[in-house]
């Protein structure tokens, strides 16, 4: 993924950058030879998804979130604070987001912010944010609610190990930080479901990982099968962040 996003930065202003052109939207290959089950099926997330969502939660989006190192002359950029449920939603639980830090994160290379207790109550909805789903600043935090929230409690950016499990609720303030390192920050991002929720994405995965999804019983996994050839042209041709759909269907 690193090389990945090597050749996404290479596109400039065509790249899939979310608020600023240091933080890409980026997916996993969707193949085989890169889809490790202790990851991407790891029965400790589903366990702590299904306990908030339900049984069987649908997993619906596998994508990425990489921090770049940052380009002469360009100063690192923070992005807004924000929340990705820039739709009409419930206000309960209705998705989780699973990341997974494939580097360390720290503050030097742009852990993500946190807002934490943001998800719920008077601070949860459309009334808290600025601009409209679609647009690629969407879901942005009013600035005068930051204020507030800030006296009472502030944003924290935690140092996680590789390969840990973050779960955060969609409707959670937070905001992707600069990476002022060398490395590239990368950090997969699933999203599960409740199974009530009537979200009609679905995952685009190669066939020969067919049998894998078949065999595994704790998720829905709607998936529009390709070829592995076909899958691995297509996997870096995606949008950004928020021209992503999660709302429900009609």
């Amino acid at each position: 993924m690193v090389q990945d996003a090597r050749t996404l930065q290479a596109r400039g202003k065509d790249m899939p950058f979310n608020y600023n052109v240091g933080n890409i939207q980026q997916d996993p290959p969707p193949v085989k030879e890169h889809f490790h089950e202790s990851i991407f099926l790891n029965p400790i997330a589903g366990q702590i998804t299904t306990g908030f969502l339900g049984p069987k939660p649908k997993w619906t989006f596998c994508s990425g979130n990489s921090a770049l190192p940052p380009t002469p002359g360009a100063e690192p950029q923070s992005q807004p604070v924000h929340a990705d449920a820039d739709f009409a939603h419930p206000s309960h639980p209705f998705a989780l987001v699973v990341n997974v830090p494939l580097i360390k994160f720290t503050p030097e290379n742009g852990s993500t912010e946190c807002w934490l207790g943001t998800h719920t109550g008077e601070l949860s909805g459309l009334r808290v944010q600025e601009g409209e789903h679609g647009e690629r600043a969407s879901g942005r935090i009013k600035e005068h609610l930051l204020a507030q929230r800030r006296q009472v409690r502030g944003p924290s950016q935690p140092v996680i190990e590789k390969g840990s499990i973050v779960i955060r609720d969609l409707r959670l303030w937070h905001a992707g930080m600069p990476n002022t390192t060398e490395d590239v920050r990368v950090m997969l991002a699933m999203i599960h479901f409740a199974p009530w929720y009537r979200n009609p994405m679905k995952l685009e995965l190669a066939d020969e990982l067919k049998p894998i999804i078949e065999q595994q019983s704790d998720l829905q996994i709607p998936v529009d099968w390709v070829t592995k050839e076909e899958a691995q042209k297509r996997y870096l041709n995606r949008g950004f962040g928020n021209s992503y759909d999660f709302g429900q269907a009609a």
